[in-house]
């Protein structure tokens, strides 16, 4: 599936039942993964910055965030 953000737009934490692995094909984005202490959700490492032709994968049930640094044309496999 083709999508693309504008830069400033973001995606707040959410979370997929299957694995997703995305391509950018142009601009620049991160993605911040969380976990769960209690009823918080809490940042698990640094954020995942990814440029145009990087890939990025993110296993089923991963709650994590993005955010286009850049306008992005993104490429994403479900």
């Amino acid at each position: 599936m083709l999508e693309r953000w504008e830069a400033g737009t973001s995606e707040p934490p959410h979370s997929h039942p299957g694995d997703d692995m995305t391509v950018v094909v142009e601009g620049k984005m991160t993605v911040q993964f969380f976990r769960r202490e209690g009823d918080k959700l809490v940042p698990d490492g640094e954020p995942l910055v990814l440029n145009q032709g990087e890939a990025g994968y993110i296993a089923a049930n991963r709650i994590h965030d993005a955010k286009y640094i850049e306008d992005c044309k993104l490429v994403y496999v479900h």
